[in-house]
């Protein structure tokens, strides 16, 4: 963080309930402040009532130039935008919001794009797979809609199905319902899964927040996994998680979700209309990785 924030400084905010999980502000403020920007992003716990009415007043302060959203805000602010991205209209759900010179409230979805792209970078293949995304929130969605969606702008193909669960009666059903139309125009096809067994599926994605938690259960029984199969977990806190680990016993690919913040850093940026910091977090997010890894996990660093 910057050692001075003055009257300069541009301020950015990250908005969730609650907010102690977040690691944004780590690895934002650390962008800003080693490329020498007078910017800060500060974490703001907003009670899910009160989120529409926030963010009408924050953005009523012409040095707030941005919010980022986490749990359980993605979707309770949508209908709030004069625009958002196709990507984010598709998942109904928006990670960061601005306000444009006319006054408008601009939003777009970036988790997916960072969590298909770590599979890039992990060499995970899920073009013309199975692929089982555990949880229907905010994040789900936006990792369904971007395995699925031909705007998005790291996808390697579409896999062959996208399978959700979610333990709350109708939500995998209603996500799968609102993706699978868009997905069969891609040779896709998006369903709800009627449990979270991983039998069968070539890619395992812990989208729920199981594992946040020491006493929670196992999102799903890895022994189940077949030998082949790989395992992302998006959780940011207690990496590796305990499913991670367990994955990892069997002698199955797991992952810890890192990539999947940093990787969408660069878009965050030139969303925020950061060009120059964006480019140079594409050229080396070293810096980010060595930071938000934990020392025993520095080996496993994408280059």
């Amino acid at each position: 963080m910057l050692s001075t924030v003055n009257g300069a400084t541009d301020v950015y905010l990250i908005l969730g309930d609650p907010v102690e999980q977040v690691r944004a502000p780590e690895s934002f403020n650390l962008i800003f402040a080693t490329l020498g920007m007078n910017a800060v992003l500060v974490p703001v716990h907003v009670p899910a009532a009160n989120v529409r009415d926030f963010v009408h007043a924050a953005f009523s302060a012409r040095n707030i130039k941005g919010a980022f959203l986490t749990i359980p805000h993605k979707s309770l602010v949508m209908d709030m935008l004069d625009e958002c991205s196709e990507l984010a209209r598709l998942a109904g759900a928006v990670n960061a919001v601005r306000c444009d010179a006319q006054g408008r409230l601009v939003g777009d979805l970036f988790d997916g794009e960072g969590l298909v792209d770590s599979l890039n970078g992990f060499g995970v293949a899920y073009a013309g797979r199975r692929v089982l995304i555990i949880g229907a929130g905010g994040a789900a969605a936006a990792i369904a809609a971007s395995l699925v969606s031909p705007t998005s702008q790291v996808r390697a193909g579409a896999p062959a199905e996208v399978a959700l669960f979610d333990p709350t009666p109708g939500k995998a059903a209603a996500l799968a319902a609102r993706l699978d139309g868009v997905a069969r125009a891609q040779g896709a096809r998006v369903a709800a899964a009627d449990s979270a067994d991983p039998a069968g599926f070539d890619v395992i994605v812990n989208a729920s927040p199981l594992g946040l938690q020491p006493d929670d259960p196992l999102p799903c029984d890895v022994s189940r996994m077949a030998p082949q199969a790989a395992l992302v977990d998006i959780l940011m806190k207690n990496q590796p998680t305990p499913v991670v680990r367990a994955a990892r016993a069997l002698g199955r690919v797991a992952h810890p979700g890192f990539e999947m913040m940093i990787r969408q850093g660069a878009l965050y940026l030139e969303f925020f209309g950061l060009h120059e910091a964006a480019q140079a977090v594409r050229q080396d997010a070293g810096f980010i990785r060595r930071r938000i890894y934990p020392a025993a996990l520095h080996g496993e660093m994408p280059a």
